[in-house]
């Protein structure tokens, strides 16, 4: 099958809406990666004020290792908060992808799963998933910051 062929094919059995579908899991995704920086921002800065005396315009601020510590322990913290909040999303999306039959939308699954299984099968995985996720946002976000860093000057 081309291309073509799978426009074809969603057009005849959806319409334009086959097109979009799943959209809204898409959109609920999100709020995963918002969550992750308002509450990074807010730690790096609470960090940054708790550090930081009043200085001269003449001095010149520097980074040290304590400075690696705290933004990997915000970016750890951040990501686990983030990633306990919107984990529901992820196995939603898991559901609706393995199991389509069943789970017809993003909002039907999110309240079949909690009847049939209980509220706790919505966080079913979340550690493993942080096993995997926290170390690399830690890496990455402290990455990111020296990348920044560096450009500054």
């Amino acid at each position: 099958m081309n291309a073509f062929e799978c426009v074809r094919r969603v057009y005849r059995a959806d319409g334009c809406r086959g097109f979009y579908r799943g959209m809204s899991a898409s959109y609920a995704g999100i709020s995963e990666t918002v969550i992750h920086f308002v509450i990074y921002e807010s730690i790096k800065r609470k960090l940054l004020e708790a550090k930081a005396p009043p200085m001269d315009d003449d001095e010149d601020s520097s980074k040290d290792a304590s400075d690696f510590v705290g933004m990997m322990l915000a970016a750890a913290t951040s990501k686990t908060c983030a990633t306990t909040l919107a984990y529901p999303h992820e196995v939603i999306r898991t559901r609706l992808r393995e199991e389509g039959t069943k789970y017809l939308s993003f909002f039907q699954t999110l309240t079949t799963v909690p009847k049939e299984e209980g509220y706790r099968a919505l966080y079913r995985g979340l550690t493993p998933h942080l096993v995997r996720q926290i170390p690399n946002t830690a890496i990455m976000m402290c990455t990111y910051e020296f990348v920044v860093y560096l450009l500054n000057g």
